[in-house]
């Protein structure tokens, strides 16, 4: 038996680490994404802003938000408490198996570090959902310490409600692998974000007209998004834990196939709804129609069929094409569709969860959104207000004309195409 315990741990923890090393390549999407859905002008400031946060995510998550998101002694459902750095590196996080097997000979085991490395990723692709709504407009160090807050306390607080064992989780709120926890809070800390930045000069005229702004590079677009498609099976199929037991893994093996079906259906429907509006395929829909259907399933990935799970990815492409010209019309900038993307099609999902587990209820599901929205709103507003004061937000229209790269990092991603000069 203790030869299987073993075998056990080292297999369930080798599973966590190779997860959340697929949610990290999930950091290069983002990049690539958003460098090519901005002008060529800012992206070496979309670059470093990407890869800035992530390494930002990691060391506040190791200095506070760990243990704020699983505390080990919480002060109520709603208080975690703080606390500071890691506890000891060998030890191990017990987990019951998802049958329901009390007997402790059959608990699957994993180590604490692989738990908290696949954690801190998840923390960071939240904040990746942010710098992509602020493009082109913001400072970079204004951007860089909103992180430090959102990645060390509003995060993971909101995430203690739910997978951290708080009142959302005593409600019976359900979001399996974060379309709440994860994206719905990056999409509001990021709406929050744009309110009080502003849109982009020329984005709007005085009559209210919307003037496309299209992005430099949509081949680099496009593979951020296959990245990010590659990178889910990380994020939902990791969320199961453990796969060292035929139940676990079956469950497993259905996340992945409703995970890609999904993102199939996002495609397919958001092709077909761009074309009946814009009698064209329009590929920035295509690729946000694919991230839709991936953000839809992730509150659930494991109870639908997967017909099911490709009709779910099917009206999540459909919200986001309406949603994103929805928000433009509302004059909210957001030159990713972040918030489409995320936030909106994130409440989809975790309304669908209703749809095939019995587990959830539409009370559990909107007390969950609505309590995750509020705090993180008002908990962002109040920090982009704060640096708004502080330091400002936003770069001079002189410094937005050039580009963000010219004035933020000094250096240009493509110096051959892009004209800086003063004159």
């Amino acid at each position: 038996m203790e030869q299987v315990i073993e075998l056990s741990y080292a297999l369930d923890t080798f599973y966590l680490l190779m997860s959340g090393a697929f949610v990290m390549w999930m950091a290069a999407g983002f990049a690539m994404l958003e460098a090519g859905l901005v002008r060529a002008k800012n992206t070496t400031e979309i670059l470093t802003k990407n890869i800035a946060l992530f390494a930002i995510a990691c060391v506040m998550y190791l200095l506070v938000g760990y243990n704020i998101m699983y505390p080990a002694e919480a002060v109520n459902s709603i208080w975690p408490g703080i606390s500071f750095l890691l506890g000891a590196d060998n030890t191990a996080a017990e987990v019951i198996m998802v049958n329901g097997d009390s007997d402790p000979d059959n608990n699957s085991v994993y180590s604490n570090m692989a738990d908290f490395f696949f954690q801190v990723v998840f923390v960071a692709t939240a904040m990746s959902i942010v710098s992509g709504a602020v493009a082109e407009r913001m400072k970079l160090w204004a951007f860089l310490a909103f992180s430090v807050v959102m990645t060390g306390f509003i995060y993971p607080l909101q995430g203690y409600w739910k997978w951290g064992g708080g009142f959302l989780d005593g409600l019976g709120f359900y979001d399996f692998a974060g379309s709440g926890v994860v994206h719905l809070c990056g999409a509001t800390a990021a709406l929050a974000g744009i309110i009080l930045l502003g849109a982009r000069k020329g984005k709007y005229d005085k009559e209210g007209n919307i003037t496309p702004i299209p992005g430099c590079n949509l081949p680099l677009a496009t593979l951020g998004t296959f990245i990010l498609w590659m990178g889910w099976f990380g994020f939902n199929g990791g969320s199961q834990l453990i796969i060292s037991n035929v139940s676990d893994a079956n469950i497993v093996a259905m996340v992945f196939v409703n995970t890609n079906a999904s993102a199939a259906g996002g495609v397919v429907a958001a092709l077909i709804a761009a074309h009946i509006l814009f009698g064209k395929a329009d590929l920035s829909m295509i690729l946000n129609g694919a991230l839709a259907g991936l953000v839809a399933i992730t509150a659930d990935p494991a109870s639908p069929s997967p017909l099911l799970a490709t009709i779910i990815g099917m009206v999540a492409g459909v919200i986001v094409v309406f949603s994103i010209i929805g928000i433009d019309n509302l004059k909210l900038d957001d030159p990713v569709g972040a918030i489409s993307v995320h936030g909106v099609v994130g409440i989809w999902g975790l309304i669908a969860v209703c749809f095939s587990n019995p587990e959830a209820t539409f009370i559990a599901q909107l007390t969950g959104i609505v309590s995750i929205m509020t705090f993180v709103f008002i908990a962002s507003f109040a920090t982009w207000y704060a640096f708004k004061l502080i330091i400002g937000i936003r770069v001079t229209e002189e410094e937005e004309y050039h580009g963000v790269d010219y004035s933020e990092c000094g250096m240009e991603a493509y110096p051959e195409f892009t004209d800086n000069s003063k004159g």
